[in-house]
């Protein structure tokens, strides 16, 4: 992929921007801008959704201004309610430095990281006083609050909403504040905290940033792809279970895909587009898949993960590589077994995909949740939906 210039910054992948004018002539002048980004390491795995976020910032990057990326380890105990339905739980500093432990290395599949000035806000938001978080406060009303959809969404059921998550915007506005960023770059869920940014800084005499909030990613169930739902894609996932990830996608998810994650432009993208013209959805898709595996684990590892993908769902065959798992007991009922080789994550999953017929032992479909399967040395192949097999064996 070759670098692109300021209008394609401004536009592939953009939802909306603060301000537009002013930012474009930022872009066309001779100051290296600072760009934020702050991440909240709430989970040990970084999805294609937020990597979309991050090839953005590699457009800057690329253009020759400094990338100033904050790790959340201070915001991500307090929780960002940003497009959330309930309430976050609180984190401990240990389940925070466990989930931080490959962070750069996700990252640095996008972003040059020696190019980038890393922060922790819990640098200065663990030294904020009472009196200072007041002030910020200040600036803002309930109403502004409750204004979110989400928010509103809650109160009107009825729901528990938390002082302390009516903070996130605070504690994220004032990380802007603390580097002095002249942009951000969020996803659309970030933009109410995004502007909230330019509204502390203002109050501490700072010229305010302007805000760059790129395009949502639809998860596999077709709602934003989080990890709090684990409709994901994660960028250090195994090549063939990308692949098959991707190719599980619907026809409708994938223009989103080809532009925010494939990242396809100008004959590339004429390209994929002509597949669809010709009514090849699985072409397409294919493409995407292809794609995507390359971005992240090479080109060798993209056209195995096809070959295998073409080889285990449309010729039926096992894979050639999937895990084992061995047992004291002669015999598991099927729902114990899911649960305990974690091809589900719970027994009325394990139920759940039984009846709709999406099990299968020793390659026949499992009709009934009380099937027991004998286990001898030999093993046998246990299927849960399209992906995932497991050989499961007497000890």
């Amino acid at each position: 992929m070759s670098p692109i210039g300021i209008t394609e910054l401004l536009t592939r992948g953009v939802e909306e921007i603060h301000i537009k004018d002013h930012l474009e002539a930022a872009l066309k002048g001779k100051k290296k801008l600072r760009v934020k980004h702050g991440i909240d390491p709430t989970g040990p795995l970084i999805h294609i959704g937020r990597a979309a976020t991050l090839w953005k910032l590699r457009e800057f990057q690329d253009l020759g201004h400094k990338l100033v990326i904050i790790i959340g380890d201070y915001t991500a105990q307090i929780g960002d309610p940003s497009d959330k339905l309930s309430k976050r739980p609180f984190l401990t500093k240990k389940q925070i430095q466990e989930n931080l432990k490959n962070y750069k290395k996700q990252i640095g599949k996008i972003i040059d990281l020696k190019k980038v000035e890393w922060h922790y806000n819990s640098e200065w938001l663990a030294k904020m006083t009472p009196r200072e978080l007041d002030e910020l406060a200040e600036l803002f009303s309930v109403q502004q609050m409750m204004a979110r959809r989400n928010f509103r969404d809650r109160f009107e059921k009825g729901e528990e909403i938390s002082i302390r998550e009516l903070h996130y915007p605070l504690y994220q506005g004032y990380d802007s504040v603390v580097i002095k960023a002249d942009v951000e770059v969020g996803g659309f869920d970030q933009l109410f905290n995004m502007l909230a940014g330019r509204k502390i800084q203002e109050r501490y005499g700072q010229k305010p940033q302007d805000v760059l909030a790129t395009e949502m990613l639809s998860g596999l169930d077709g709602r934003k792809m989080s990890t709090s739902w684990g409709n994901v894609i994660n960028i250090m996932d195994e090549p063939n279970d990308m692949y098959g990830k991707m190719m599980s996608m619907t026809d409708e998810m994938m223009p989103g895909y080809a532009r925010l994650v494939a990242r396809f432009e100008g004959t590339e993208l004429a390209s994929w587009e002509g597949l669809l013209t010709l009514n090849q959805p699985k072409k397409a898709k294919m493409a995407i898949a292809h794609r995507v595996v390359k971005l992240y684990h090479g080109v060798k590892a993209a056209e195995m993960a096809e070959v295998e993908f073409e080889r285990v769902h449309v010729q039926g065959s096992v894979p050639e590589q999937i895990s084992e798992c061995r047992f004291q007991s002669a015999d598991l009922s099927i729902i114990d077994l899911l649960v305990e080789t974690k091809l589900v994550t719970s027994k009325s999953e394990a139920r759940r995909t039984i009846e709709q017929g999406g099990v299968k032992v020793g390659g026949e479909v499992v009709r009934s949740i009380a099937h027991t399967v004998i286990l001898t040395k030999a093993g046998v192949i246990v299927q849960k939906g399209k992906r995932g097999f497991v050989r499961v064996l007497k000890k």
